[in-house]
């Protein structure tokens, strides 16, 4: 491969805000679900970070981090509605440690898709189907929305994160605002595109307002539900066409939703290469701001294929779960790493597989790792239950505090 090539995934990028990354590859926002069972990181949490960090990629997000612990999508995930252990999250912030390396909270609120053994999931709509209820939000709720990213912000500005990623795609509360699968609401907050997107919209410019204008925001958006009645692609473009309006620096294309029955994108296994190139060059002449592009991307030439289509950085999940070190590796001309292939599965074994796997890298066990589809769910359902009394706990003392 020529020098030419890989200088499309070395050479660097200046986001609007200022901020430098060092190459074009990003590893992408996934729910490790280490957190303490209180929203705090763990030892284990920080080492995983460490490990992604020095395999070489200029962002890590950290994935599923909650703006309202009422409602998180499980109770491993971190929160920053409050910092109860300040010392953990700026230890967590400093992994870069002036490397030119990033380090920031994808912040977000589960809505429908809350974890019920800790919460009474709220949606734009109510809905009472098979595996999903939800209470419709009420327009307090709604106007108090942006103040609570707001707040979650400052604080990861104040424990050292140099940006956040608002989440606003597979399926969690903004992206389902997006959705008319979801948002059937006849006041201001449903209806058109434009409408279903001012929640969103409002929250970007209530971050942008706390934060200022040197810290990163970035926000990640489906390109399309890939359910039947869900956000289209032409309505993502006008949401994406607004969202960069409103002065963000960074834009995260993804699809795909946690909707019960629906297999995420991510499990996928008939399609090949990445999920939603083709819709980064309609992004790119919309939008100002960085597009990254993240969805089965398993070789380094599908990393090429993207950014030779529009994209300006490559969006790592999977492939960093495999091998932390890929970013380090592809930059340096070396190969891609293999998939495994399961002979069985059951629902939400695939996803339980690689998250447990997250754990063994964070314990520095990977090479041991050789559970089943099967067995990494029944782990990792077991250590949520594990947690939930604690995460009741910590949110029942913030409501009486």
């Amino acid at each position: 491969m020529t020098d030419d090539r890989l200088n499309l995934l070395s050479e660097p990028l200046e986001l609007k805000c200022g901020i430098r990354l060092k190459n074009r590859l990003v590893k992408a926002p996934m729910s490790d679900s280490l957190g303490d069972g209180t929203g705090n990181p763990t030892d284990e949490q920080i080492e995983l970070y460490r490990r992604w960090h020095d395999g070489g990629a200029a962002l890590s997000l950290i994935g599923e981090v909650q703006v309202d612990r009422r409602y998180p999508e499980k109770p491993g995930n971190l929160a920053l509605d409050a910092v109860d252990d300040e010392t953990m999250f700026r230890r967590l912030a400093a992994v870069p440690d002036g490397s030119g390396a990033h380090i920031w909270p994808q912040l977000g609120h589960a809505g429908a898709l809350s974890y019920p053994p800790v919460s009474t999931p709220v949606g734009p709509s109510a809905l009472d189907i098979e595996g999903l209820q939800c209470a419709e939000m009420s327009t307090d709720e709604l106007e108090a929305l942006p103040g609570r990213f707001a707040v979650a912000a400052a604080n990861a500005c104040r424990v050292g994160f140099t940006g956040v990623q608002i989440h606003a795609a597979h399926g969690f509360l903004l992206s389902q605002f997006l959705s008319p699968l979801f948002n059937r609401r006849v006041d201001r907050y449903g209806g058109s595109i434009e409408a279903r997107a001012g929640l969103l919209i409002a929250v970007v410019d209530e971050v942008r307002r706390v934060v200022g204008p040197d810290v990163a925001v970035a926000v990640k958006i489906n390109a399309t539900d890939e359910l039947e009645g869900g956000l289209t692609e032409a309505d993502a473009l006008v949401a994406l066409e607004m969202v960069d309006r409103h002065g963000v620096d960074l834009i995260e294309i993804s699809g795909g939703t946690y909707f019960p029955g629906a297999p995420s994108s991510s499990d996928r296994g008939s399609t090949s290469g990445p999920y939603y190139g083709h819709f980064a060059n309609k992004a790119r002449s919309v939008a100002g701001a960085a597009i990254m592009v993240t969805g089965g991307v398993k070789t380094r030439s599908h990393a090429l294929e993207l950014r030779s289509g529009g994209a300006d950085l490559v969006g790592l999940a999977r492939t960093m779960v495999l091998d932390p070190e890929l970013p380090k590796a592809w930059l340096g001309g070396g190969g891609d790493p293999t998939f495994p292939s399961f002979p069985s599965t059951v629902p939400g074994g695939v996803t339980a597989w690689y998250t447990m796997r997250l754990e063994a890298i964070a314990r520095g066990h990977e090479a041991a790792f050789q559970a089943t589809p099967q067995e990494a769910l029944a782990t990792y359902d077991r250590r949520d239950e594990s947690r939930v009394e604690r995460w009741r706990a910590r949110t029942d003392n913030q409501a009486h505090d």
